[in-house]
């Protein structure tokens, strides 16, 4: 279940990786230009469309204003995302990984866990690192703190499970995570594994909502 801040907090000396908020720096600025983008494509469309402005080619500059008005809309969509995630931790320490939403929290103890890896990857313009994290046991796949790190997919050597927590790094916090988990759980370190494409996926929202939906009725 998920931790509130008055249950047992990490301890105050560990590891802090910052990773919504690294993410946030990248993320607002880009969503506001997309956004500040958009406004200006429907400005102009509005313009083309009203008779005040006549280029050349009025279907063109529709097309041309119409492109950048739908900039808008993912625009809008990674501000949110971006916004939301922005005091989103995690924490390493001598109980273990604790993941952090800023109004929510719950820990992943070294106990519970058969071993510790990392994964990266290369997409098109950018590389994807995690933490995986296999489990001895059973996992929560609808805990309201870790569901969405839940992923299932073949492991990367025999004898783990295909359920596991995976918890995305910035490039940035990589040598620090690596670091901090090799010294309070060296006997769990798996090492590095390099996947294909782009691995982080997507959590399991459509299961998820069922699981609920019909743990609630």
């Amino acid at each position: 279940m998920a931790a509130p801040f008055s249950a047992p907090s990490p301890a105050p000396n560990a590891t802090v990786l910052p990773t919504g908020r690294r993410r946030a720096r990248v993320g607002l600025p880009l969503s506001l230009f997309l956004v500040l983008a958009g406004i200006g494509g429907l400005v102009a469309a509005v313009a083309v469309v009203g008779g005040s402005h006549q280029p050349r080619s009025p279907v063109a500059g529709l097309v041309a204003a119409g492109t950048l008005a739908a900039l808008g809309v993912p625009g809008v969509l990674l501000f949110v995302v971006s916004w939301r995630q922005r005091r989103t931790r995690i924490l390493v320490d001598h109980i273990g990984l604790w993941f952090d939403k800023g109004d929510r929290r719950n820990v992943i103890p070294w106990h519970s866990l058969a071993g510790v890896g990392l994964f990266t990857s290369h997409g098109h313009k950018a590389s994807f690192h995690s933490l995986e994290l296999y489990p001895t046991g059973h996992i929560d796949r609808d805990d309201p703190v870790l569901w969405t790190l839940v992923r299932e997919e073949a492991p990367f050597r025999p004898g783990l499970p295909h359920l596991r927590h995976r918890l995305r790094l910035e490039a940035a916090d990589v040598p620090l995570a690596v670091s901090a988990v090799r010294h309070h759980a060296p006997h769990l370190w798996l090492g590095e594994s390099r996947r294909e494409g782009s691995h982080i996926g997507r959590p399991d929202r459509a299961g998820h909502r069922e699981r609920t939906r019909a743990r609630g009725r």
